[in-house]
């Protein structure tokens, strides 16, 4: 299992919580935070998968908020 962090940009509390939840329910994902005020996600997901995962991360946020971008 692989923790990462990661610069975000969402728009809206309410939107930071609904990706939350969201991107907890992608397989693969342990855990996920993603902060509002720090703009900042924190994703607990399996090491050989990340970026597989990390790209499904990226679809669903974007499907609940379509300005979401992760810098890499």
């Amino acid at each position: 299992m692989m923790q990462k962090k990661f610069k975000i940009e969402v728009d809206c509390a309410n939107c930071a919580a609904k990706i939350e939840q969201a991107i907890q329910k992608v397989p693969g994902v342990h855990s996920a935070t993603v902060s509002f005020m720090t703009q900042k996600m924190v994703v607990d997901a399996d090491e050989e998968n990340f970026d597989q995962i990390l790209k499904e991360i990226v679809k669903v946020a974007k499907k609940i908020e379509p300005d979401f971008e992760v810098e890499l």
